[in-house]
């Protein structure tokens, strides 16, 4: 346009913009309205009008609803509300569909939802109650409370979606050993304190049995703040653990996060998450340590991959979903401790058909420090707890961790009983007398370490 013409009409030329400014600041427009240049008349009293924060449902598929704004649109993971007759529904957001209509996750049941209900942006993602108030407490995955008492007096509420706090410049502190009173575990596979330890497993082999037995020999006696998340649960475990942990009195300092199998995919596979965020108050407000047991990850995995089917999306290796290692890095990074406080995970990893090769346990084998492996030929032979101590692993069993001596010992006792089980085939088909004197003592040493390592 000629500049004399400009010069006319002043105020009221014609600009191109990519944003127009309110008493608030700078206003971006959406990313989907930078195709093309946009041509604004603009006055010096000209002020943009209030985003508008209501939307309406236009389709209900099962989970999956699809709802529609005039304004802008909300952001990835945030949280929508929908009033589902006398009870309150919360929408997650997963995927933008175009300039005004997103694609959401129901986290609760839609029965009764029709078309055109109005939902609302909350402008953040779920949020779960946080502090000392939480303790002693049993809350589903998105924070309400299941015990039958009143909603805790919190000052804070923190999203469930955080970034990881982890940064380089921290110094990681050394590895130190946590003693769990299992000599199986404490003598071939220490814990690392503010580290991740994996109990693999299959079906009927003692993972939850484990799990419980370390909330008491690792939580209760190591004073430290124990938050459990029961992802795809059955209720009635659920209820006799918190039977079980009130008996005991190690409820008072513990936090329970259950999202059982009778929720939805999108609410279990947020009660890990939940219970993470309620951890990680004490770990960097509190300054204290923390013990959390997931139980199960593979529930937690699986449930994202129904998440992935329901929203289309094609699955990868063995049908679990094609963001499986990301589901699993951004649980795991945030458990990473990156103070002299940290979080000491103890998770349950179910193995399928006993397959170690399995997606989920090969995934997860990257991200522990300690791998206890339980065995079903031990649990054929009535040896518990049922763990495999060839097969199981850690980082910390080096003699500049745990000592020299230790390391030794280590070693010894796996040499014994790896040459016990090479010796198996023979000692079936021809007997004890076939075997060398030597071979002989180590069998008897062999089956006298492993009753020793039960209890």
């Amino acid at each position: 346009m000629d500049s004399t013409l400009l010069a006319e009409l002043g105020p009221l030329a014609p600009r191109t913009i990519d944003s127009v400014e309110n008493d608030d600041g700078p206003l971006d427009w959406h990313p989907f309205e930078h195709d093309r240049p946009h041509i604004e008349y603009v006055t010096p009293c000209k002020t943009r009008e209030p985003l508008d924060t209501s939307g309406r449902i236009l389709s209900i598929r099962g989970s999956v609803i699809d709802v529609a704004f005039d304004g802008e649109l909300p952001h990835l993971n945030e949280a929508l509300a929908v009033v589902n007759g006398s009870m309150p529904l919360v929408l997650e957001v997963q995927q933008i569909l175009s300039p005004r209509a997103v694609r959401t996750l129901a986290l609760g049941q839609t029965r009764g939802l029709a078309r055109e209900t109005p939902v609302e942006r909350t402008g953040t993602s779920v949020r779960v109650p946080v502090g000392p108030a939480t303790l002693g407490r049993v809350f589903s995955a998105l924070g309400e409370p299941l015990d039958g008492q009143a909603a805790p007096m919190v000052k804070d509420h923190w999203p469930i979606h955080r970034q990881t706090s982890v940064t380089l410049e921290l110094p990681r502190p050394a590895p130190k050993v946590l003693e769990t009173g299992i000599k199986m575990i404490d003598l071939l596979a220490p814990v690392a304190h503010a580290g991740t330890t994996g109990v693999i497993g299959g079906a009927g082999l003692g993972k939850t049995i484990l799990l419980h037995e370390m909330i008491r020999t690792v939580g209760c006696n190591q004073k430290s703040v124990v938050v459990f998340a029961g992802v795809g649960e059955r209720t009635r475990e659920a209820n006799e653990l918190w039977l079980e942990m009130r008996a005991s009195g190690a409820l008072a300092n513990a936090i329970l996060v259950l999202g059982t199998m009778s929720e939805p995919a999108g609410t279990r596979f947020r009660a890990a998450l939940s219970a993470l965020t309620m951890a990680e108050y004490f770990r960097d407000v509190e300054s204290k340590e923390v013990v959390l047991l997931i139980d199960s990850v593979s529930r937690h995995l699986q449930s994202g991959c129904e998440v992935s089917g329901v929203m289309g999306r094609l699955p990868s290796a063995m049908g679990y979903q094609p963001t499986l290692a990301t589901d699993l890095g951004m649980l795991e990074g945030r458990i990473a401790a990156n103070t002299w406080a940290g979080i000491t995970s103890i998770q349950a990893i179910y193995v399928p058909a006993d397959d170690l090769t399995d997606p989920v346990v090969a995934g997860s084998f990257v991200h522990l420090d300690t791998g206890i492996v339980l065995s079903r030929a031990r649990v054929s032979q009535g040896l518990y707890p049922a763990i495999d101590p060839i097969a199981s692993s850690s980082r910390l069993l080096e003699p500049e961790v745990v000592g020299q001596r230790h390391y030794e010992v280590a070693m010894r006792v796996r040499e014994t009983i790896q040459r016990f089980r090479n010796l198996g085939d023979i000692i079936t088909m021809l007997g004890m007398q076939e075997l060398k004197n030597e071979d002989q003592v180590i069998v008897r040493r062999a089956r006298r370490l492993e009753r020793f390592l039960t209890q």
